[in-house]
């Protein structure tokens, strides 16, 4: 069928402007977008609701125990009381792995991956605003609640010293970038797997076969080898991250979140250079 008036369809088409302005996605733009896409799923809400009971629950009930108990038998007077928190803080590094993970292999599953690098086809600048905005999730999440269970912990038990600045620190700022870290290097595991389930279970088994495997290392050839799983473990990486003990090997304080920074920002790398290389 012919269309009726074909120059003025023509000279119509050629007068308009669209009023939406015009021009290149920029870093702010993918920080916007990944911070609706983060928000607005109930992955998000689920993980870092279930994330703070475990850390206020699991904190509080310890702290009570131990309150309620002879300071000389539970040995609260020889060390910090932040520490008390360490259960909490392992058992919520799972809620973090997860939503690293989702972070990136939930697009994978639904295939919304492809709409995302066809809005944004930097898949540098992609993966830079899903691991800032995941990043700085986590680490305010985490930095709050340890702050609260910490000074609960505190006002709970008496006859403990009082913690030191330091000490709060390492319980609050250290712990917090720790566990912040340890979900980027979940969030790059993902990208390099996309795989949920795979990346999941790959990144639990980082955590706990170390420990583990470390447990049953009887032979007296294997005393080295069982010394370094156990003291680079992450769960005895986190107590040391509240408690250094001089004298000890293996890291302490500071040096935790300094190995688990240098870890994912190596495999983060890694995930940027398959992404970039590989098809969606």
């Amino acid at each position: 069928m012919t269309t009726p008036y074909p120059q003025q369809q023509g000279a119509f088409s050629a007068s308009y402007t669209s009023p939406i302005p015009v021009r290149k996605a920029t870093l702010g733009d993918a920080l916007a977008s990944e911070w609706t896409k983060i928000r607005s799923v109930r992955s998000t809400m689920w993980t870092l609701g279930v994330m703070a009971l475990l850390m206020l629950g699991l904190g509080l009930l310890v702290a009570a125990i131990v309150g309620s108990a002879d300071p000389d038998e539970t040995g609260v007077a020889d060390q910090s009381v932040l520490g008390l928190g360490f259960f909490g803080v392992l058992l919520s590094s799972v809620c973090v792995i997860t939503l690293g993970v989702l972070t990136i292999t939930s697009e994978y599953g639904t295939g919304m991956i492809r709409t995302t690098l066809t809005a944004c086809p930097s898949r540098g600048r992609v993966l830079a605003a899903k691991s800032l905005v995941f990043f700085l999730l986590v680490f305010s999440v985490t930095f709050v609640l340890t702050l609260v269970v910490g000074a609960l912990q505190v006002s709970l038990i008496t006859g403990a010293p009082a913690p030191s600045g330091a000490e709060w620190a390492r319980g609050t700022l250290g712990v917090s970038l720790y566990l912040a870290f340890l979900g980027l290097l979940s969030l790059a595991v993902g990208t390099l797997i996309r795989h949920s389930a795979g990346a999941i279970t790959l990144m639990i088994g980082a955590v706990l076969l170390p420990l583990v495997a470390a447990m049953f290392m009887f032979a007296e050839s294997l005393q080295g080898v069982r010394e370094a799983m156990f003291d680079y473990s992450i769960p005895n990486q986190i107590v040391m991250i509240y408690d250094s003990v001089p004298g000890e090997s293996g890291p302490q304080g500071w040096e935790p979140v300094g190995i688990m920074m240098v870890i994912s920002a190596i495999v983060l790398g890694s995930a940027y250079a398959v992404l970039k290389s590989r098809d969606v």
